[in-house]
């Protein structure tokens, strides 16, 4: 485990477990640099702020400026219509780690550069007391 600063991004041990799982899915390259970057905290140590798996989120998009409710999640639950983002996609993985006010940037399958402002979390599993979803 690496010493948190303020304005890294942080995983939870849990989530962490969880997501090198998945490297049978063939985890997509920003995913695993973001893995390799995040720093570990425990689930009841992780702040309020941070966007966790099945967070909950308000991202405005930097171009447009339109707002948009997303819920990162695994790919079994995904329902990108329905705002369910897996942690598989480009989007999934920017925002994974990030803190309310972080601007989350990632490229389309096309190649164009995206980038949205984390406006508010809504829900994190861990704020709610539950540990080990």
């Amino acid at each position: 485990m690496h010493k948190n600063l303020a304005g890294e991004r942080l995983l939870t041990e849990i989530d962490y477990a969880r997501l090198n799982k998945l490297h049978g899915a063939q985890l997509p390259p920003e995913l695993i640099d973001t893995l390799d970057s995040l720093d570990l905290v425990p689930s009841r140590e992780i702040p309020p702020d941070i966007v966790t798996m099945y967070s909950q989120v308000i991202v405005e998009d930097l171009d447009s400026h339109q707002r948009q409710k997303l819920t990162l999640c695994y790919p079994a639950d995904a329902e990108p219509h329905l705002g369910f983002i897996s942690v598989l996609s480009p989007v999934g993985a920017s925002l994974l780690g990030q803190r309310v006010g972080a601007i989350a940037r990632w490229r389309t399958p096309n190649g164009d550069a995206c980038a949205a402002e984390i406006v508010s979390l809504l829900f994190q599993p861990e704020s709610s007391g539950d540990f080990t979803t």
